[in-house]
């Protein structure tokens, strides 16, 4: 039986613009499933719904609770593109980092790797639920957050590096009118044609080059994350860093996560609040083919390992 306690962290943890959240949907009923499936009567939607829901605090309540729900399985988009304007490939990782390992206070809801989030299904590419990001990168990210932890807050990471299959998807998706399922919850305001226009979908993404990150704080007092007046990749005006409709609170909250990010280095961008990339990023012309995956960071490690053990061997 969920307890009180258990229906309040659920509640203040579900995702903001997803099907069955807080504010789509009101919380009464969720013992019974009602808001999950008032959200739409078609099943890939109902599928859909559940399978948003098994992310984060609120996956594990609702595993625990509706047994039913799980992930859908991850799909592979296959070979990288070729190097094109300026731009090189790459499928090393010995760049890069866990980011648990080196920001440790920080929450994954990595939105990518689960359903909730604006294509409604896990992105090619990500295959665990984890965050990767260049050394320095994450090196800037750990002092943001020991900033930030000694004022109350810890960081929440909706995505990171993201690998050029996981881009390529999200073009295939842009391309395929027929596919909305996500609109009423990520883009109801707009035409899915116009999404290339307004760049929100794009060939290039500054994360494939490892050190961008997306993110909002977590209000540790409060047992949930800060209201910053939208979700994250709500596609409109009101994600942009300036939106006129915040309330004080709201502009508040963006401007305390903004100054911490950029005093150690990164960069806001204008049109999404919860975007940063380091300045001094370490590969500006390449962009990165590996999964989403502690595997491939542990590869490189174990690569390095075994070179450093054999050097050893010959010295003796």
């Amino acid at each position: 039986m969920m307890t009180r306690s258990m229906l309040k962290i659920f509640q203040n943890n579900f995702p903001d613009n997803c099907p069955g959240n807080r504010r789509n949907h009101p919380p009464a009923g969720i013992m019974s499933g009602a808001p999950l499936l008032a959200a739409s009567g078609s099943r890939r939607a109902r599928r859909t719904i559940f399978r948003c829901l098994a992310s984060g605090t609120a996956g594990l309540l609702l595993m625990m609770f509706f047994p039913g729900a799980a992930f859908p399985a991850t799909a592979s988009s296959g070979k990288a593109p070729r190097g094109t304007g300026g731009f090189s490939f790459s499928d090393d990782a010995g760049g890069f980092v866990l980011l648990s390992e080196t920001v440790p206070d920080a929450i994954l809801d990595i939105r990518y790797y689960s359903s909730c989030n604006f294509v409604g299904r896990r992105i090619d590419g990500y295959e665990e639920p984890v965050a990767l990001l260049t050394r320095e990168a994450a090196a800037a990210l750990r002092e943001v957050s020991d900033e930030l932890v000694k004022k109350g807050y810890r960081l929440k990471i909706f995505d990171a590096y993201r690998p050029q299959s996981a881009v390529d998807h999200f073009m295939r998706w842009a391309r395929d009118p027929g596919d909305a399922v996500m609109k009423p919850y990520f883009y109801p305001n707009l035409d899915k044609g116009v999404l290339f226009k307004k760049g929100f979908i794009a060939a290039r993404s500054g994360h494939t080059r490892g050190s961008a990150v997306d993110l909002t704080l977590f209000d540790m007092a409060a047992g949930r994350d800060a209201d910053m007046g939208g979700g994250f990749d709500w596609f409109g005006p009101e994600s942009h860093q300036e939106f006129r409709g915040l309330t004080a609170k709201q502009r508040a909250n963006r401007k305390l996560l903004r100054d911490a990010m950029t005093a150690h280095g990164f960069r806001a961008i204008s049109n999404e609040w919860w975007h940063f990339s380091l300045k001094n990023e370490p590969y500006p012309r390449t962009l990165f083919t590996f999964p989403v995956s502690s595997r491939a960071v542990s590869g490189q490690k174990e690569a390095g390992n075994a070179g450093e053990g054999a050097e050893a061997g010959a010295i003796r």
